[in-house]
């Protein structure tokens, strides 16, 4: 095993997960959906109480994992979720409401996010989570940066593709795209960017109110 092997295994292994989200990873596998890992939940979750985001949108529920982790990490905010299937946003409403999220802090989409986030207001919320199709990141991450606020985080997990972005042989266009969404984003003078390793992977996009 190789030494980052052993550290993202290390990471997996010591990341505890609340028992309501661990309930609701459960149950999203068995309908098929992909949560993100507990690692890249964990950090949601810090971004959230960090940011002390009140206002949240999400882009792909997971069954409801992500959202849990990023209201764990923010109590008090709002959630809007948008998801294409029924059935992960259902769901993601039957682990809401098994941990006893109040009604009035979630709402629930379903439709297309290229369908939806155009009609949804500019510099409004603190976060955007994306994790939906990969063909479509880039078009939503733009979507995300026009829609949070000064200072406003955007965040997409899975951008290393399983390890292709860091394959200098991988060509496609999707391993492409996200290449290219890290590097134009790393040199932007709009934003502040991070990208961590962890699980997954997480791209981390913070705007700043007075670009350099």
């Amino acid at each position: 095993m190789s030494g980052s092997d052993a550290n993202q295994r290390f990471v997996l292994e010591a990341t505890v997960e609340p028992e309501h989200i661990a309930r609701a990873r459960a149950h999203a596998l068995e309908l098929g959906a992909d949560p993100i890992s507990p690692p890249v939940g964990a950090q949601t979750a810090l971004l959230a109480a960090a940011s002390r985001a009140l206002n949240i949108v999400e882009i792909g529920t997971g069954g409801g994992v992500s959202g849990l982790w990023l209201l764990h990490g923010s109590p008090r905010a709002t959630l809007t979720t948008i998801d294409s299937e029924p059935e992960h946003l259902g769901a993601a409403r039957a682990a809401f409401a098994e941990a006893r999220i109040p009604a009035a802090r979630a709402r629930f989409i379903t439709g297309r996010a290229a369908d939806v986030l155009p009609r949804m207001n500019e510099a409004s919320y603190d976060i955007v989570f994306v994790d939906a199709e990969p063909e479509g990141v880039i078009e939503y991450v733009e979507h995300g940066l026009r829609l949070v606020r000064a200072g406003g985080t955007v965040l997409v997990p899975r951008v290393l593709a399983g390890g292709a972005v860091a394959d200098p042989v991988r060509r496609d266009s999707l391993t492409t795209a996200y290449r290219s969404l890290i590097q134009e984003t790393q040199s932007s003078p709009a934003v502040i960017g991070a990208l961590s390793t962890s699980g997954e992977g997480l791209l981390q996009l913070t705007t700043l109110a007075d670009p350099r």
